[in-house]
């Protein structure tokens, strides 16, 4: 699955990082990083960080 986020959205609340930490973190400035394109290993704990967002800044796709 593919991830997008929306970073004018995202207030870094930093839930998709304790759901995903393979696929989201934030970086020494404080920025959110993520793969927007991971590995299907991930896809489960993916659906779980999207879903865990208060913001709903996470949109996710069919590859």
């Amino acid at each position: 699955m593919s991830i997008e986020v929306d970073m004018d959205t995202c207030e870094l609340h930093a839930q998709c990082v304790f759901a995903a930490p393979d696929v989201f973190s934030i970086d020494e400035d404080d920025e959110l990083r993520y793969d927007p394109d991971p590995d299907p290993a991930h896809d489960d704990a993916v659906q779980r960080a999207a879903l865990a967002c208060p913001v709903q800044a996470i949109r996710l796709g069919i590859r």
